[in-house]
């Protein structure tokens, strides 16, 4: 990862908006529930893998080890992607929108993403208001 080694500062959320936007301070700006969405890109292809949720351990987590960390909302607590199937999700890149309130990790994916067993969790796509698979 580029320079992901940096702290995150823990200063504010309410930066000027020319600061949070034009700036070089990471200050994410985490919603009322403590969480940043998280797209996840296979740098590889391109391909979106899963959406995901981070509060600031597990964007922390993933910074310190490389490895994708994430907040399940269901469950009430940090995981590791991987941690119990083995498929992992190393972090070569992190990109950062705007307004530093939803993030990209650009990824290397060992085996699939998603927990249905499917590469991606978008696997399926509206084809006349039914859906249908991906192919």
């Amino acid at each position: 990862m580029s320079n992901t080694k940096t702290p995150i500062s823990a200063g504010p959320s309410d930066l000027a908006v020319n600061e949070r936007e034009q700036g070089r301070s990471f200050q994410p700006k985490f919603d009322a529930a403590g969480l940043l969405t998280a797209v996840v890109i296979e740098e590889s292809t391109g391909r979106i893998l899963m959406v995901a949720f981070m509060d600031r351990e597990a964007l922390d987590r993933t910074i310190a080890s490389g490895k994708a960390h994430f907040h399940s909302r269901s469950r009430g607590k940090l995981w590791m992607k991987g941690e119990t199937s083995g498929n992992t999700l190393t972090v070569i890149d992190i990109l950062v929108d705007c307004d530093q309130d939803a993030l990209v990790l650009l990824v290397s994916a060992v085996g699939p993403a998603c927990h249905t067993g499917a590469a991606s969790c978008f696997y399926r796509r509206m084809d006349d208001g039914r859906l249908a698979p991906v192919t």
